[in-house]
């Protein structure tokens, strides 16, 4: 739960920030805050709740005078035309914690806007006092900038105060002017997609790069390298009967032969006076 109006209000008298409270009726808009606070002299202040592309999002608090063309900002922060929007309303209560009409630089104590940029008209430093609303639009408070600034200082946000009415020009030698204020991070990423995790029970076996590249396919890692007839991955270079292929065939060969010479009894029939067992083994070792 973010914070309440009674809670903003007693952080700012622990700051020894001098300030004047007006209750009122709710209003949504500047011109019905006009009605009950604007002859109190001092500047009224509107304030934008932007969103880009990239769910990123920024408040733009101004005078209530001055002219904030969207599509001139989005250029200047280097978002392009049309790079910025109002954000809806649900983000109201996820990001700042506030309800419709209540954006103020106040929703910034919460912790959940702590990724949201600040620009401030720099119009609100000419002015005595400026009026916004405390997290709460049935009432206002009036304070002047250097008070402000006392404020966001001790959230640890460095105020910077903009012409939001400048127009410069944006092109390969003229940088936007204002893309320091794009925020690194991001409350809301609903397009992010986190990477599947890794099964820690089964055993990964590293591709031979120059085998993919040439076959391009690449053989299916065995479950269990105990069920395997092919050699291991990283085999050990130890002294094997399987590493010399002409011996291997001479050990088939001799096992063969020692199998039928077994098998052949004695009185076996013979051919020319020969023990035929010894024929065969012998004929089986020239084929091959």
């Amino acid at each position: 739960m973010g914070f309440t109006k009674e809670e903003l209000l007693a952080r700012l008298k622990e700051l020894q920030i001098d300030f004047s409270q007006y209750e009122h009726p709710t209003v949504l808009t500047v011109e019905e805050q006009a009605k009950y606070v604007g002859d109190k002299g001092g500047g009224l202040s509107k304030n934008l709740f932007l969103k880009d592309k990239k769910s990123r999002f920024y408040i733009v608090s101004a005078l209530a005078d001055t002219k904030v063309d969207m599509k001139v900002l989005s250029q200047r922060l280097g978002l392009g035309k049309g790079g910025i929007r109002m954000a809806p309303e649900e983000a109201l209560g996820e990001i700042l914690q506030v309800p419709l009409g209540c954006v103020t630089p106040f929703a910034l104590v919460n912790e959940s806007a702590r990724h949201v940029a600040l620009l401030l008209d720099k119009g609100f430093q000419s002015q005595e006092h400026c009026f916004f609303h405390p997290l709460s639009n049935d009432m206002s408070i009036a304070l002047n900038a250097c008070d402000l600034d006392k404020f966001l200082k001790s959230i640890e946000r460095d105020p910077s105060y903009i012409d939001l009415e400048a127009n410069p020009t944006v092109g390969k030698d003229q940088p936007p002017d204002l893309a320091a204020f794009v925020p690194s991070g991001s409350s809301i990423q609903p397009d992010q997609q986190t990477a599947p995790l890794q099964d820690p029970t089964k055993n990964s076996v590293p591709v031979n790069k120059k085998s993919v590249a040439a076959t391009g396919k690449v053989a299916k890692p065995q479950a269990s390298t105990q069920n395997s007839k092919e050699k291991p991955v990283n085999p050990v270079h130890q002294p094997s009967v399987f590493s010399d292929a002409g011996f291997f065939v001479e050990e088939i060969l001799n096992k063969t032969s020692a199998l039928l010479l077994s098998e052949i009894t004695e009185g076996a029939v013979k051919e020319n006076g020969v023990n035929l067992g010894t024929v065969v083994a012998e004929n089986i070792r020239k084929a091959a």
